[in-house]
């Protein structure tokens, strides 16, 4: 079984128009919450269900790694290159080209804060904003706060996970079901019985033409008719049909 195929250039195209689209509404997102949001001051929206909070993160996910922050600049930097590396070689399904389209996009909205926000190239501060309270992973953590970018690589990295367990590759196509198989029949490879034993009903094999069907039952198991027995048999017949015309 395949899933939609297409060529190289096209996965390549919906990969970058996809990635070019997160990252703009990324920093444009982060843009807004600059001008208009305090600094590390809560801004409800929703109640404690969902508020504004804007914060510049030295770290990834709740603030770990403060004082490393280049080497989330080099991860994120090669999560891209990969992500590249495998729309020009490899993808060759549309639904991978969605997802690492997308995922790029997070990840590049991300990597252009750390190259060029404050305090200084590589190091740089990622603009976060959106908090939701009731979120929250470990105990005695405080809740995440996140944005844009970050959204889309969380649920791209989960719809990942999916298509790898369903089977799905990157050259468009998928692992066969055991049904669908081409040199195999319903029961399984070729006329074996399956695991669980013969077909219900069936009983060690398909059923056939019974081959003593219109025969009287006293005359069942009884050795075939010579020719000419049969010739007898066959005017006996006609001597009987024309006895019943008359």
């Amino acid at each position: 079984m395949r899933s939609s195929r297409m060529g190289a250039a096209a996965a390549g195209t919906i990969v970058a128009i996809l990635a070019a689209v997160v990252l703009a509404a990324d920093q444009f997102t982060k843009f807004l919450a600059l001008e208009n949001l305090p600094l590390q001051e809560n801004v409800p929206v929703l109640g404690d269900f969902f508020s504004l909070y804007l914060v510049k993160n030295p770290g990834a996910a709740f603030s770990l790694g403060e004082g490393v922050t280049w080497i989330f600049t080099i991860a994120l930097a090669v999560v891209a290159g990969v992500i590249v590396w495998l729309a020009v070689t490899r993808v060759r399904s549309r639904a991978w080209a969605v997802v690492l389209g997308l995922l790029l996009g997070g990840v590049l909205g991300n990597l252009t804060d750390r190259i060029f926000r404050e305090p200084g190239f590589a190091v740089g501060h990622v603009i976060d904003f959106i908090n939701t309270p009731w979120m929250w992973f470990f105990p005695g953590m405080s809740p995440a706060i996140y944005n844009i970018a970050d959204i889309f690589i969380v649920c791209d990295m989960i719809v990942v996970a999916l298509l790898v367990i369903l089977g799905v590759h990157m050259d468009g196509t998928r692992d066969a079901r055991r049904h669908h198989r081409d040199d195999e029949t319903i029961l399984g490879q070729g006329d074996e019985v399956p695991p669980g034993g013969p077909v219900a009903g069936f009983g060690d094999e398909f059923p056939v033409a019974d081959s003593s069907a219109g025969i009287p039952a006293d005359e069942r198991g009884l050795p075939p008719l010579s020719p000419a027995q049969q010739r007898e048999v066959e005017r006996e017949a006609d001597r009987r049909a024309g006895d019943g015309a008359v």
